[in-house]
């Protein structure tokens, strides 16, 4: 794996949530700088959750900069998810504490920023800022869908974190739409057309 760090202060973004039925989609800008030290920087979801949130700690601690930031359910079914995660990211890096001079974001699409940006397919598992932006975005948002499933726990956020698992599906159907689920998503579109719902 690449570190991009250095004089250069480049910085990894990279997402969390885009699939999901419910809750926000969040992004994360991590500037690592060079010599951060953290082993074992990954695509977060080739990661276990206990190796994630050691990750995270470390990434926390040793990066020069980083940030989290999300787009709410609302503004994912008004801008649709694409434009509402290029939003999340472009949140992330305007809440970081240094300014980078270059913004590598994992994927095919680039937030409208005022940086130089480059889009990398791959880049979480190739570039290590990427890597470490993948890492805090998902243990945020599993922080997020935990808190979501203490408000609403007949759907089992906790376990599947909005996913659309087999059990989700099923807890949709008995329990009907909540304010945290996706209305333009098609599962839960197509439920609220069956039920006559807006």
């Amino acid at each position: 794996m690449s570190g991009q760090g250095g004089d250069d202060l480049c910085c990894g973004v990279d997402e969390a949530g885009r699939g999901p039925l419910a809750g926000p989609v969040i992004a994360a800008a991590v500037i690592l700088g060079a010599g951060h030290g953290i082993a074992g920087l990954n695509d977060s979801k080739k990661l276990s959750a206990a190796r994630r949130e050691a990750l995270a700690l470390q990434i926390k601690q040793c990066a020069l900069a980083w940030a989290v930031a999300g787009a709410s359910v609302e503004e994912i079914d008004a801008l649709n998810i694409l434009q509402a995660t290029l939003l999340a990211m472009r949140r992330a890096v305007e809440n970081l504490t240094l300014m980078p001079q270059e913004v590598l974001v994992d994927g095919l699409y680039c937030p409208a920023i005022p940086h130089r940006v480059r889009a990398i397919v791959r880049g979480d598992s190739t570039v290590a800022e990427i890597s470490a932006a993948s890492i805090l975005a998902k243990t945020a948002r599993d922080a997020i869908m935990k808190e979501l499933h203490r408000a609403h726990p007949q759907y089992g956020f906790d376990r599947h974190k909005g996913y659309p698992t087999t059990a989700h599906l099923a807890a949709l159907r008995e329990h009907g739409v909540s304010v945290v689920h996706r209305r333009t998503f098609a599962p839960v579109r197509e439920l609220l057309l069956r039920r006559g719902e807006p």
